[in-house]
Parts: C-alpha cells; sequence; structure tokens
C-alpha cells in the first residue's frame, strides 16, 4: 500500500489519470456484466439546449453503449413545465427495463432540481441525490445507498494514489454544494479523516487549506487555490471544470486549481481535463450496473415470494 503523503514529501506532484483510472473501472463493470448476463439500461433525461449538458449526455450514452449498456435518451425543451418533466420520470419509474435514471443538470431556472431528484425513484437514483440515499449514506446505513458519481470518483482518485487507509489525516473540502462539497466530506469523514469544509465565507481559507493532507477543490471558481495554499506532499483533487474565454470565440478548460502552481508541492494532482470528469462518468456505470444487479434479485425475491402463497 502506498504510503499517507507527509510534509517532508515535497516535489513535482505525480499526474492523477482519471482517463486511465475510469477505464479500468468501466473494465471491470463489463467484465462482471459478462460474467453475469446482466445488461443494464441507464435513461438520460436532457431540458433545454444547453451546450454543455448536451455534450455530458452524449459522453454519458457513449460510455455507456461502449460497454455494453443499454441506454435511452429523452431530450425535452426548455420550457417543458413540472408536471411535464415529473410525468417523464414517472414512466421511466414504472418501466422495469430502465434500470437507472439520470436527469442532467443544470435545469431551466423554472424547474427545481432539488424537487426533480426526489421524483426519481431511490433504486433508479444513480446520481445519488434522492433524499433517500443521501440519508443512508449520510449515516452509513447497511440498507445500500447510491453515491454521488463525483465523490465517489474522487474517492477512487485518492485511494488510487495513497491506498486505503486515510485514517487520522487532514482532508479540507473547498465547496460545500449538495452534488461534491457535502458528499465529499461525508465520505472522507467514514474513511476516519478528520475535515474541514471550506466555503464563500470561510476566513482565512487559504490557511486552513495549507493544513491538509488532502485538498479536494470544488468551488466553480477557475484558479482559487495557489500553489503557496498547499501542504507539501498533498494530495490535491480539482473537480473544478471552467469554461475560460479566450481570442475569436475559442474556449478553454480551467480547473479550480492553479496546475502549475501546485504541482511543485503536492505529491499527487489530478489534472483538468482528463482527471475528474472521467470517473464521474465511469462510477456512473458502476451505479447503473448495481442498480440493474439489485432490480434483479428484488425481481427474483418477488417472484419466489408469490410463488410461495401459490
Amino acid at each position: 500500500m502506498k504510503t499517507a503523503p507527509s510534509s517532508s514529501d515535497a516535489r513535482t506532484a505525480v499526474a492523477l489519470s482519471g482517463i486511465e483510472a475510469a477505464a479500468e473501472v468501466t473494465a471491470e463493470v463489463a467484465r462482471q456484466m459478462r460474467e453475469s448476463g446482466v445488461i443494464p439500461k441507464l435513461a438520460v433525461v436532457l431540458v433545454g439546449e444547453d451546450a454543455a449538458s448536451a455534450v455530458y449526455v452524449a459522453n454519458k450514452a457513449r460510455q455507456a453503449e461502449r460497454i455494453g449498456f443499454a441506454s435511452l435518451q429523452i431530450r425535452l425543451p426548455a420550457q417543458t413545465s413540472s408536471a411535464e418533466l415529473s410525468a417523464v420520470i414517472q414512466r421511466l419509474n414504472a418501466d422495469a427495463s430502465v434500470h437507472g435514471i439520470l436527469v442532467q443538470l443544470p435545469l431551466p431556472p423554472h424547474l427545481s432540481a432539488e424537487a426533480v431528484a426526489c421524483e426519481i425513484a431511490p433504486g433508479k437514483d444513480v446520481d445519488g441525490f434522492h433524499e433517500v440515499n443521501v440519508g443512508r449514506m449520510t449515516i452509513r446505513s447497511t440498507l445500500a445507498a447510491f453515491v454521488p458519481c463525483t465523490p465517489l470518483g474522487c474517492m477512487h482518485l485518492i485511494r488510487r494514489a495513497i491506498g486505503h487507509e486515510l485514517k487520522g489525516l487532514n482532508a479540507v473540502v473547498v465547496g460545500k454544494s449538495n452534488i461534491v462539497g457535502r458528499p465529499m466530506a461525508t465520505l472522507l469523514m467514514h474513511a476516519e479523516c478528520t475535515v474541514s469544509v471550506a466555503h464563500i465565507h470561510t476566513r482565512n481559507i487559504e490557511q486552513l487549506c495549507r493544513t491538509a493532507d488532502i485538498l479536494v477543490v470544488a468551488a466553480g471558481s477557475p484558479g482559487l487555490v495557489r500553489g503557496d495554499w498547499i501542504k507539501p506532499g498533498a494530495v490535491v483533487i480539482d473537480v473544478g471544470i471552467n469554461r475560460i474565454a479566450g481570442e475569436a470565440g475559442a474556449h478553454r478548460i480551467a480547473g479550480d486549481v492553479a496546475y502549475d502552481e501546485a504541482a511543485e508541492v503536492a505529491s499527487f494532482i489530478t489534472p483538468v481535463p482528463g482527471g475528474v470528469g472521467p470517473m464521474t462518468i465511469a462510477m456512473l456505470m458502476k451505479n447503473t450496473y448495481a442498480a440493474a444487479l439489485r432490480a434483479g434479485a428484488y425481481a427474483s425475491s418477488t417472484a419466489c415470494r408469490a410463488a410461495a402463497r401459490e
């Protein structure tokens, strides 16, 4: 097992490739599928014409089909009402052939992401946003919960870097969203880290970041974390994906961490792009396969109970 970082380990960081790690995860899912004969089906709902969301949806569908999943894409106009979207979700909930449902965020302003998340049946909520899954994850319930894909992918990368023994390490999460920050902090606490969560109102955020053996940044602010914010030898997970306008209408993608500066201090760091992003999709595939297995087990147990009553 790799050793945990220490303050004496300062060196040029190793780039944590999400592309490589995601390929390993999806290859394992594909292997399990071949052995089990279970073919998951993922339904992705896109509301509106957001260009970035359309790219994400296409990438998810392409990855699903690449490893042998069935996939369904439903595109709805931006003016779709809450009742119309709810009706689509309820149809998917009732469709036994669909194992995972994902409603792509962000939604148009008149639709509530929180309300939509709770429309999805918990057993098909492969994004892990339903309050039932959030509750089970938070209390570490013995009942299986789907964990949000991005934090799950971040934990995979952290353990890939320094092993599974994280007890006692200081972890700082910059960002407190329900999608990344809060569940990320919960997973790190479950791993017995000492966890701090920083956000826009945090005082002396630079000093707090410098205490982190594990620093996860999901602030949505390009280049927020500078090299001198980082503890020598820390593992840095950059969740930020920011589109920066360039000349002649061109754009580039930047993270929330000043990569070149941070790489001179950290022991491991995720690049942007090619770091956390591929892991999010890989964990979506893993969650969807798990949902299909659970659906099959439930159907089998229900059939057995029905046969016993006859």
